[in-house]
């Protein structure tokens, strides 16, 4: 059953996991998300562009944080973009992320939050 959600739409509708049992098709979809962060380097980047002067980052700010390159920390940015954690928006010839605090806030409500 494709409830026809987005992953971040998905934690956005959740309730908090100690309130009531996620349906498969929840799990799921919220699996991915925690997929995406659960990778050390795209945690970091997470981290890296959430916390960047004026809330985003640009992949050439990004690269000197890590012995990777350049095309590989565009990929595990892509993912964290495609489950809907980063916006992006092409400059010229660099690509800006902003973190989407929000989704992040989401997440740590359906995670943290207490039953009510």
């Amino acid at each position: 059953m494709d409830l026809g959600l987005t992953p971040v739409q998905a934690v956005a509708c959740c309730s908090p996991l100690s309130r009531e049992p996620l349906s498969e098709e929840l799990a799921e979809q919220v699996s991915l998300v925690l997929k995406a962060l659960g990778d050390p380097v795209r945690l970091r980047l997470m981290s890296l562009v959430a916390s960047h002067e004026g809330g985003e980052a640009c992949v050439c700010d990004l690269n000197d944080a890590f012995d990777l390159s350049q095309p590989t920390i565009s990929h595990h940015l892509k993912v964290l973009h495609e489950v809907g954690l980063l916006e992006r928006e092409k400059r010229g010839v660099w690509v800006y992320y902003r973190a989407r605090i929000e989704a992040l806030g989401n997440l740590a409500s359906m995670i943290g939050g207490t039953a009510k």
